[in-house]
C-alpha cells in the first residue's frame, strides 16, 4: 500500500520575479517525495509553468479562472511582464477577485483528503489567504522571494508612512518600528512609496495586505540567517510569528524565464570560454525592469570606455513598449553593437539571458544589477560581487544591506529617473573590478558570502547547515 502524502499548496502572485522562487520551493519539496504539491494560478501562468515543470515531476498544476478585462486590463494580462509599470497596480487589486475560487479550492483539497494535513504557502501579495486558510483549518505561511531586511523596510514604509510625518525639506528620516535600518534618503523610496499619502490605490491595497500577515502562522524568506538576521528579526517580534530562512532557493532552470526572445545559453558560454578569469561584466536588469533611453545611451558609452569585456541583457527603454522591437540604432551609441561584436568586447543580448549559468562562469568578474532579490542570491552565491542599480520595491534596501552592511556591493545609479554620466559609471566599473583596495576587498567578501551561503545549504556527513535545519523545522511544525 503506498503512503498518503501530505497536501502542500503553493499560490505565487501573477509575476515572474514572485513564481520563480515558487517554483524552485516547489520543485525543493519535490525532493523530499513526502508531499503532494500543488502551485495554484491563472490559466496563462500554469501554461507557462507546464513548460518549466521537469518532466517527470509529480508536481500538480491547477488553474483559477481570471478575467483581466472585467478588471480594465487588455486581454491576456495575467502576469506583470505583459503590461506597462502603471497598470501592474491594477492587476494587483484585481488579483484580490481570486478569493472565492481559492476559498472553494481549498475546501475540495480539504474535503478530499479529510484525514490529512493541508499546508498552504502563499504570496506577500495574498495576505487575505491566512483568514482563508485559518477559517478552514489549514497551517497557513507566507513565502517571500525577497530577503528580510529590504523586506522589513518596504513593510514597515507601507505601514507607517513615515517620510509624510516630518518636514518636506528634510532628506533624510528613519523607520519608527526598524531603527536598525538607519537613515533612509527620499532618492531611496520607489515611486509609488514617494507619492503615496495613505489614499492611493497603492496605500489602500499594501495597509491591509500587510496587516493581514500577523493571522499566518509563519512566514519563509529566501535568504540566509547569516546574512540576513537584523531583518528577519524584524518581522519575528513584528508579527509575532516564527520566521524561517530557507534560503537560498534557487531554480536551475531559470531557462523559463524568457519570453521568447533571449540567446542559446549555448552560444553564451562559448564565449565566456574565451575570456580571461574574472574579466567579464555581465549588466541585466531583471525580468521586469528597464532603463530610460537617455541612462542606456550613458550605459553603452561606459561599457566603451570602461575596456572591460561584457554581456549586457537589453529591452527597450521606459515609456516604449517592452516587448517591442530594440531599436539600437536610437537607443545606443551609433555603430555600438557592431563595434563590439566586432572587437569581440561585447555580447548585447536582446530581452533575456541565462543569468545563473553566466554567473557562475570563472570569466564572471562583476553583476551590474536592479538588486532584485533573486538576482542579488544568483550574484552570491557565486561569489561575483554587485554594482547596484535599484529601480523599484525593496530593490533600494537591498543594495542599502549589500553597500552598507555586508561590503558586497557599490552603487552606480538609484532609479529609473536619475541622471547619470558615462564617466561616473565607468570610474564605478573600474574601481571594483579592477586591483583598487576597495576592488579587492570587495570581491574577497563576495567569496566569504558565498562560503556562507553554500554552509547554510549544506546536509552531509551528519551537518546540516541553517536553510536546511529551517526547512525541517518549518514543515514538522506544518505538518506534525
Amino acid at each position: 500500500m503506498t503512503e498518503e502524502k501530505e497536501e502542500v499548496m503553493l499560490f505565487p502572485f501573477m509575476a515572474q520575479g514572485h513564481i520563480i522562487p515558487f517554483l524552485a520551493l516547489a520543485l525543493h519539496l519535490e525532493k523530499r517525495q513526502k508531499y503532494h504539491i500543488t502551485i495554484v494560478n491563472t490559466s496563462l501562468n500554469i501554461r507557462k509553468l507546464k513548460s518549466s515543470l521537469p518532466q517527470n515531476s509529480s508536481i500538480t498544476l491547477s488553474e483559477i479562472s481570471f478575467n483581466p478585462s472585467q478588471h480594465g486590463l487588455p486581454p491576456n494580462t495575467e502576469n506583470t511582464d505583459a503590461i506597462p509599470y502603471n497598470l501592474v497596480i491594477r492587476l494587483i487589486q484585481a488579483s484580490t477577485t481570486l478569493k472565492p475560487a481559492f476559498t472553494n479550492l481549498l475546501r475540495t483539497i480539504l474535503l478530499r483528503n479529510k484525514n490529512r494535513k493541508l499546508l498552504v504557502i502563499a504570496d506577500i501579495f495574498f495576505g487575505w489567504t491566512a483568514a482563508v486558510a485559518k477559517e478552514l483549518g489549514a497551517f497557513h505561511l507566507i513565502f517571500s522571494g525577497c530577503g528580510g531586511y529590504g523586506l522589513a523596510c518596504y513593510y514597515s514604509l507601507w505601514l507607517n508612512l513615515p517620510h509624510r510625518r516630518v518636514d518636506p525639506t528634510q532628506e533624510y528620516f528613519t523607520l519608527p518600528d526598524f531603527p536598525e535600518a538607519l537613515d533612509i534618503h527620499r532618492t531611496q523610496l520607489p515611486n509609488n512609496i514617494s507619492e503615496a499619502d495613505g489614499s492611493d490605490a497603492w496605500s489602500l491595497f499594501q495597509q491591509p495586505n500587510l496587516s493581514e500577515w500577523v493571522n499566518s502562522d509563519g512566514v519563509l524568506f529566501n535568504t540566509v540567517h547569516g546574512l540576513d538576521s537584523v531583518g528577519l528579526g524584524y518581522f519575528k517580534r513584528k508579527l509575532n510569528r516564527p520566521v524561517w530562512a530557507i534560503g537560498p532557493i534557487i531554480s536551475a532552470g531559470s531557462g523559463s524565464r524568457g519570453k521568447g526572445g533571449g540567446i542559446n545559453p549555448k552560444l553564451c558560454t562559448e564565449w565566456l570560454e574565451a575570456k580571461p578569469c574574472k574579466s567579464v561584466l555581465f549588466v541585466c536588469f531583471g525580468s521586469m525592469n528597464t532603463i530610460s533611453a537617455s541612462q542606456m545611451m550613458e550605459l553603452g558609452k561606459a561599457l566603451e570606455r570602461c575596456g572591460k569585456s561584457f554581456i549586457w541583457v537589453v529591452r527597450p527603454p521606459i515609456g516604449f513598449d517592452i516587448n517591442s522591437e530594440f531599436r539600437e540604432d536610437e537607443w545606443l551609441p551609433e555603430g555600438f553593437v557592431e563595434r563590439v561584436q566586432e572587437s569581440g568586447k561585447g555580447l548585447v543580448v536582446r530581452d533575456w539571458a541565462p543569468q545563473l549559468e553566466i554567473l557562475s562562469h570563472s570569466a564572471v568578474s562583476v553583476f551590474l544589477s536592479h538588486c532584485g532579490w533573486n538576482s542579488v542570491l544568483e550574484s552570491l552565491s557565486q561569489g561575483v560581487p554587485i554594482l547596484g542599480w535599484p529601480m523599484a520595491a525593496e530593490q533600494f534596501y537591498n543594495c542599502k544591506l549589500l553597500e552598507e552592511e555586508v561590503g558586497v556591493c557599490v552603487e552606480v545609479a538609484r532609479g529609473k529617473s536619475c541622471e547619470v554620466k558615462c564617466d561616473d559609471i565607468a570610474e564605478k566599473i573600474a574601481l571594483v573590478m579592477e586591483e583598487t583596495e576597495k576592488g579587492i576587498a570587495m570581491r574577497k567578501k563576495a567569496g566569504y558570502v558565498r562560503d556562507v551561503i553554500r554552509d547554510a545549504v549544506k546536509d552531509e556527513d551528519g551537518f546540516k547547515g541553517s536553510s536546511v535545519k529551517a526547512m525541517d523545522d518549518f514543515l514538522s511544525a506544518a505538518l506534525s
